[in-house]
């Protein structure tokens, strides 16, 4: 669905897909195999103001939880609440059904900030 090569990543893990001002965004797949099988997803609410390094939602896993926190600035335009509902969703395609929300960018220029999907790889590689 979001094409990880295309989407730009944090240092934190979280990815952001980039359309029109919108971001959708999630966990990275290297993320959610370190988390191992989430249990628990609580997102923000619509109309709610995320900005990076601040943590908007939680992941709860069977090892531990963890805060998501957004990796660019905007107003929360829509969320995915199947994830709430089937949390498995962001193990089974984190860059597809298991995305987070989606945020109205207020500053787009924070995705040169961001990683590209080669630069992230670098990063996680063990």
């Amino acid at each position: 669905m979001f094409d990880e090569a295309k989407c730009k990543f944090a240092k934190s893990h979280e990815w952001a897909f980039a359309e029109g001002g919108v971001a959708a965004v999630g966990i990275s797949d290297y993320a959610q195999k370190e988390i191992s099988d989430i249990v628990f997803v609580e997102l923000p609410k619509v109309g709610v103001k995320v900005e990076p390094g601040k943590a908007c939602a939680v992941i709860e896993s069977v090892k531990a939880a963890a805060d998501f926190f957004a990796p660019v600035s905007g107003e929360v335009v829509e969320v995915n609440d199947a994830i709430v509902d089937n949390p498995a969703l962001v193990n089974q395609s984190p860059h597809g059904e298991g995305w987070f929300f989606k945020i109205r960018m207020s500053k787009p220029g924070e995705l040169e900030g961001l990683m590209d999907f080669a630069a992230y790889q670098k990063t996680t590689a063990h």
